[in-house]
């Protein structure tokens, strides 16, 4: 059983959203990105979706765009972006999942020996940098659902278990200070995080280490419209 990951699909086929205005990276990305799919991925697989999965409103409207990628290999697990405006609850979005789709929320799955924890997560402050009082309010929320969801992964794990940590946004800021997100992650022994959000830059690490654990970068555009392989 393989691990793949690719984040930030701004699907939308209830309510068409051209993507190739962000730029060359997007015209044709879902094409790419689903015939990469295809040959990489077997049903043994998963894949993980650290959000941004659609531009949908109404959870009605995101089913549409599930189904798009109902026929694909693998399992599919997703957590929550800051776009994904339809998911107002976890127990609505599970309800209309199609079959082999998986929704985090605070809390933890396991496949094997691989267990897989996920929350949103918040924008970190760079150096010098103050946060509004309603981001810091945001901020000091999501550090508590990621404390959560990996106390979840931890009553999951047995010796030898590999844990993977999603979040949408990247756990530090870019000079990689640590933070209240990267310090529970260390804490947990974490083997692997995969987020998204980040897009249009250029020369940056996709894939990395701090502190003997692995990060990936997996928003589409910044990843080539490529799957990337986690385990």
């Amino acid at each position: 059983m393989k691990v793949f990951a690719i984040s930030d699909l701004h699907l939308s086929v209830n309510n068409p959203k051209p993507m190739d205005i962000f730029g060359p990276v997007w015209d044709g990305y879902l094409d790419k990105i689903f015939s990469d799919w295809k040959e990489l991925v077997s049903e043994d697989d998963i894949v993980l979706m650290a959000g941004d999965f659609s531009w949908a409103m109404k959870l009605e409207d995101a089913v549409e765009d599930f189904k798009l990628l109902e026929s694909l290999p693998g399992k599919k697990v997703i957590i929550k972006g800051n776009h994904d405006y339809w998911w107002k609850s976890i127990s609505a979005v599970r309800n209309v999942l199609p079959q082999g789709f998986y929704a985090l929320q605070n809390d933890a799955i396991k496949f094997g020996d691989i267990v897989i924890c996920g929350t949103r997560g918040w924008q970190t402050p760079e150096k010098n940098m103050v946060q509004s009082p309603e981001d810091e309010k945001i901020y000091k929320r999501e550090v508590l659902r990621l404390g959560m969801s990996l106390d979840e992964a931890e009553k999951l794990r047995s010796e030898g278990d590999k844990l993977i940590c999603m979040m949408h946004y990247p756990p530090f800021n870019f000079s990689r200070a640590d933070s209240d997100f990267s310090l529970l992650i260390e804490k947990y022994n974490v083997d692997s995080v995969v987020f998204g959000h980040i897009h249009g830059y250029k020369n940056i690490q996709v894939q990395f280490e701090k502190n003997n654990i692995k990060y990936f970068l997996t928003s589409c555009d910044m990843v080539k419209n490529n799957i990337v392989r986690i385990l």
